[in-house]
């Protein structure tokens, strides 16, 4: 990695990962600021936000910013999460500066047309519908709100259809000039790029952008809890969960590793045991989502009505059993899969220009991969056994459920059958 930091006097940092080899780069602009950070009345306005950036400024029309950067082979795109925004563009080297240019008029000149923005609104009404209509993707956003209820990281990127219609073209600006600030923004580049022609380039087209950073969300705080919606469906969709860990904890490379063994591959318990060994499920997989003073361990299975007794008892035993019989090849297996997967990451520019955006955004730095790579190293068995057992013994689970889902145990039986050897026998 030949990777260059400078941060601009209003506060917004440019980096770049030099590629020698390529003659494309991949650029973006990264913002602090996604659906966590909205009022409970703005849920949503950060996904719209991002969707009416392409449609038209004082500069271009919509039309013309299709054009013009299709005119060059490039592309355009932007994405929401539930911390981050991001705009990005993939061009030929010698149209960095106009993708800088398009970035730039984009985040600052967008006239937010009301015929335009009734039009996006019904695209994103159409988002919504389609989401509700897909069990697992329904499960999904069923998972976040129970773990954290009644908070702006529990509530779905995509908003409320009410929500969304309300919006105005003055409740847009009001929002892109309240969080997208320098100090919480990050101009990205990897690939065929010159990090001191990028550096001139944001000074001129982003250096009028406030200095003060956009102020801070509320705090999350995991609640766990219970919903199911029984449907007459083929197949049940469930999600089981545990708090996680933050970015920053000293263990986040341990839940990391540990949700890889569980559910990360074909080698993986609970591939092997539930869908290998005893088929009942085609579906079944453990993940792990970090946020900046949180974290999310889930677990995901599909599965018929008439598996689903079978089914839930398996599970609890392999989350039961992993604070106890983690396997040193277990670790070694999973530690290769992660490193090999962050290696293989930085063959690709827009990847690479991902990754040193967000690690700018919660680290306030580029983490070598050497670093990276030695955290993981350092990673043994005794400590993922350790954060299995706080994890998922005597915790607060998270239950979801969509699908033929009446006879699915419920949250509070899957708290009790996971309470440590200790207290399940102080309890007979």
């Amino acid at each position: 990695m030949d990777v260059r930091t400078t941060v601009l006097d209003n506060g917004l940092t440019v980096v770049t990962d030099r590629m020698p080899h390529l003659k494309t780069a991949a650029l973006g602009i990264w913002v602090k600021t996604g659906s966590r950070s909205e009022r409970v009345e703005q849920n949503g306005i950060t996904h719209l936000l991002e969707h009416m950036a392409f449609k038209g400024t004082a500069r271009r029309n919509a039309r013309q910013i299709a054009e013009e950067i299709e005119a060059v082979g490039g592309e355009l795109n932007a994405a929401t999460s539930i911390e981050h925004t991001n705009y990005y563009a993939r061009v030929l080297a010698e149209d960095v500066p106009l993708a800088v240019d398009m970035l730039s008029d984009i985040l600052q000149n967008s006239v937010f047309d009301g015929e335009e923005l009734k039009r996006e609104q019904h695209v994103i009404l159409q988002e919504i519908g389609a989401a509700a209509d897909t069990p697992e993707d329904k499960a999904f956003d069923l998972f976040q709100s129970t773990a954290w209820p009644d908070q702006s990281i529990g509530r779905p990127i995509l908003g409320t259809p009410e929500g969304v219609l309300g919006f105005t073209p003055d409740a847009l600006n009001q929002y892109l000039h309240e969080r997208y600030r320098g100090p919480d923004m990050v101009l990205a580049a990897a690939g065929a790029v010159d990090h001191d022609q990028l550096v001139e380039l944001a000074a001129q087209k982003f250096g009028a952008i406030s200095q003060e950073a956009a102020g801070q969300g509320e705090h999350a705080s995991y609640k766990g809890g219970e919903v199911r919606i029984e449907k007459d469906l083929m197949e049940a969709q469930i999600l089981i969960g545990f708090e996680g860990r933050p970015y920053k904890s000293k263990d986040y490379y341990a839940i990391q590793i540990l949700a890889s063994i569980m559910g990360g591959g074909m080698s993986s318990r609970l591939f092997q045991e539930i869908r290998e060994k005893h088929g009942l499920c085609y579906a079944i997989y453990s993940f792990h989502w970090a946020f900046s003073d949180t974290g999310l361990f889930g677990l995901h299975a599909a599965t018929s009505q008439e598996d689903l007794t079978a089914l839930m008892p398996m599970i609890l035993d392999e989350l039961r059993s992993a604070g106890e019989t983690i396997s040193d090849a277990e670790v070694n297996r999973s530690r290769a899969q992660i490193r090999a997967g962050l290696m293989m990451a930085l063959e690709s520019p827009a990847a690479r220009a991902g990754q040193i955006a967000r690690q700018i955004l919660v680290h306030g730095r580029v983490l070598p991969m050497d670093e990276v790579s030695a955290k993981i190293e350092a990673v043994t068995a005794a400590e993922i056994r350790r954060v299995a057992q706080e994890t998922f013994l005597n915790a607060v689970p998270t239950l979801t459920a969509v699908g033929p889902v009446d006879k699915l145990m419920s949250v509070n039986d899957i708290a009790n059958s996971l309470t440590s050897p200790v207290l399940r026998a102080a309890s007979i």
